[in-house]
């Protein structure tokens, strides 16, 4: 039956690229266009789609290297030297490590700037990459060659340590008007810069020289002033701001783990391009008991709450004027004590105009979230038609592994949105967990939920038996069981589900496709040392013996697939297919797993997805020729693998696509000691 449905779905989707190829792009065709990727997302709207067909499945294992980029960071550091720092960055760092000599460790890992882990998606317009680095550069590349045209560095490194997983950013926006492009981007100690897209000079009538103060006037936002438990910078940005119409909209990153319940909001703010004047905030906590949602907040805690920041990608629709933003969770992310309610607008999707800045309407995945589970990926625009309605719709993919979508232009859910009771027993004194949650009727969820005896790994009765060992203890419920001193087990794990690498979405077919892991997380809680000044009652800190179970020989804990790919029809909000990403081999070839006649079990990464007109493209971490990383081609109907090609280190970005000169490049970034930006062709 799975095997007649994909073949009729092949069938419908060559039909459906013929009529394409007859009749021209529609009018409302989305994704990227002129051979260019303009956006993160290929555009606003997140599609993450280009039309180009030149790379094929006939030919994809063709793919060569046609040249490799070096980043610029590696000027700051001599990373051949085993990462010692050289020049005017090592300096500075000396000086600030002599006046404290606890500013650049922590815990868990050093602080230091580091620069292995390059996740930005390049940019290309008339013939140029863009593209950030992990030390917050930004640099302009000749997308025939690789050679630098030239190299920005605003020295954020000089300011301190940039909040939540720090020296990583995703990428820079564009922006022109008539003869004027600009290149924005905001930085990890708090500044949005901009610099002329052909010289990489500052914008000099832009705000202060070419930047922006982003915590100029956010509430508890202490330039200068650490926060946290790691001393991080109170604000700071991993992800490309959006750029629509004529104003630039940007979020921020704060830290989770946190000693004070007083912490910053995480407004959405928007500037004018041209000027870099502040035009709006978006308050994604209210700031008056008259706000929208402020009664949401009880005890007045919006009064000295933190975060519920967009840390991740947004989108927008050129036509509306309206931008839509994914919010994350509230100051603490998993105690709630000091936090009563559902706490408006964290966890949300919310709709604003691009002129004003006003909500035009909002909903809230989690109410009162204690699992982090912020909307972490851009929301994808997509124009579908469901039971002979013409939707313009917006899909979010969620770290719980749902897909909540509206139309985009009301908010009303495409499909009914259910508020079902959930468990709300809890062992953490003063935490009140909401009775409901809101659950999608459609599509189904595209990974595993919540944690029982019957989802443990069952290969053979003796591995089933070492897992039953392994939980036993733990807390185990459905999805939103609540934390507890003795450990939940959180499935999917606080980093999702899906994540910031987000889904693509084919404009043609309606079909989404959503990258996901399955596992597991368990928040260890900590009373405070109360001289240290702390106002939360508890907190996340890790500490030995944290981590939860574990299994003997590295064996998995829960049913396969590890990381998956799903196919979403979002005409009909059905899945069309399913494949596990890789096959698995650091579980399979374990002693206890070698002999046993498995079937892919996944696991090789959740790298993002990149759509063309015939492929689906996916970096995964394994099972290249050598057992390494690899870009593999799956075909969009069937989910059936390709081909693939090696890559020269683990992909941390997403890939993109762009024409030049009559040739397709795919381009992504990969990891190691010296990051690069590696760009195919064909012969």
């Amino acid at each position: 039956m799975i095997l007649l449905f994909r073949r009729r779905l092949a069938a419908i989707l060559a039909a459906l690229a013929g009529v394409a190829l007859l009749a021209g792009p529609a009018a409302a065709q989305q994704g990227a266009t002129d051979g260019e990727w303009r956006s993160y997302g290929a555009d606003v709207g997140s599609t993450k789609y280009s039309p180009l067909d030149q790379v094929t499945a006939d030919n994809f294992e063709q793919l060569e290297i046609a040249w490799r980029w070096r980043s610029v960071d590696a000027r700051l550091t001599k990373a051949e030297a085993g990462g010692s720092w050289t020049g005017p960055a090592n300096e500075v760092f000396e000086a600030l490590a002599a006046e404290n000599p606890d500013l650049w460790s922590s815990e868990i890992y050093s602080r230091r700037p580091g620069t292995s882990l390059m996740t930005a998606t390049p940019l290309m317009v008339d013939g140029i990459l863009y593209i950030s680095t992990p030390l917050y550069q930004a640099a302009a590349i000749d997308a025939r060659t690789g050679e630098t045209l030239w190299a920005y560095d605003p020295r954020a490194y000089e300011s301190g340590t940039p909040a939540v997983v720090p020296w990583r950013h995703r990428g820079v926006a564009y922006w022109s008007n008539d003869d004027n492009a600009r290149i924005v981007w905001a930085t990890g100690d708090g500044y949005l810069i901009a610099v002329d897209a052909k010289t990489g000079r500052p914008a000099a009538d832009f705000g202060d020289g070419g930047r922006v103060d982003l915590m100029e006037g956010v509430p508890r936002a202490n330039r200068g002033e650490p926060t946290g438990l790691q001393n991080l910078l109170a604000l700071s940005s991993q992800s490309p701001p959006l750029v629509l119409r004529d104003t630039v909209i940007v979020g921020s990153s704060m830290t989770d783990q946190v000693l004070t319940r007083e912490m910053p909001p995480g407004w959405a703010r928007a500037y004018d391009m041209r000027s870099g004047r502040h035009k709006w905030d978006f308050h994604t906590i209210p700031q008056s008991s008259d706000e929208y949602g402020a009664d949401t907040w009880l005890n007045e805690s919006w009064r000295y709450s933190g975060a519920a920041n967009i840390w991740s990608l947004m989108s927008g629709d050129e036509e509306l004027g309206y931008v839509y933003l994914p919010t994350g969770s509230a100051t603490g992310d998993y105690y709630g004590g000091h936090r009563l309610g559902d706490n408006l607008f964290s966890e949300s999707l919310v709709c604003v105009d691009i002129e004003t800045g006003q909500r035009v309407w909002h909903f809230q995945a989690a109410h009162h979230g204690l699992w982090d589970y912020d909307l972490a990926s851009a929301p994808n625009l997509l124009d579908i038609t469901v039971d002979g309605r013409e939707i313009k719709a917006v899909a979010q993919p969620s770290k719980q592994g749902f897909v909540y979508t509206f139309d985009r232009v009301t908010g009303e859910p495409v499909w009914p949105i259910e508020e079902r009771a959930v468990p709300t027993d809890t062992d953490l004194p003063g935490e009140v967990p909401s009775p409901t949650q809101p659950f999608p009727t459609r599509p189904p969820a595209f990974e595993y939920q919540g944690t029982s005896i019957d989802d443990l790994v069952d290969f053979t009765p003796e591995i089933r038996q070492m897992a039953i060992e392994a939980v036993e203890g733990y807390r185990l419920g459905p999805l939103y069981t609540p934390n507890s001193m003795r450990g939940t087990l959180i499935r999917p794990t606080l980093g999702g589900g899906a994540n910031w690498m987000g889904a693509a979405v084919d404009p043609e077919t309606g079909l989404l496709y959503v990258p996901s892991t399955n596992g597991h997380s368990i928040v260890p809680f900590s009373e405070p040392d109360p001289d240290s000044g702390a106002t939360m009652r508890y907190i996340w800190r890790w500490r030995d013996g944290a981590g939860g179970p574990v299994m003997p020989q590295g064996l998995p804990l829960w049913k396969p697939p590890y990381s998956r790919m799903t196919a979403i029809d979002m005409t009909r909000g059905e899945h069309a297919w399913m494949t596990p990403l890789g096959n698995g081999d650091r579980y399979r070839n374990l002693p206890l797993l070698r002999d046993l006649d498995l079937p892919p079990l996944g696991g090789d990464g959740r790298g993002g997805p990149l759509l063309t007109r015939t492929l689906l493209i996916n970096a995964q971490t394994a099972g290249g020729t050598n057992g390494g990383p690899r870009l593999v081609a799956y075909d969009k109907a069937t989910g059936e693998v390709l081909g693939s090609v090696d890559l020269p280190g683990g992909a941390l970005g997403t890939p993109m696509t762009y024409m030049l000169d009559g040739q397709q490049y795919i381009a992504l970034t990969v990891g190691g000691r010296l990051p690069e930006l590696v760009a195919f062709k064909l012969p």
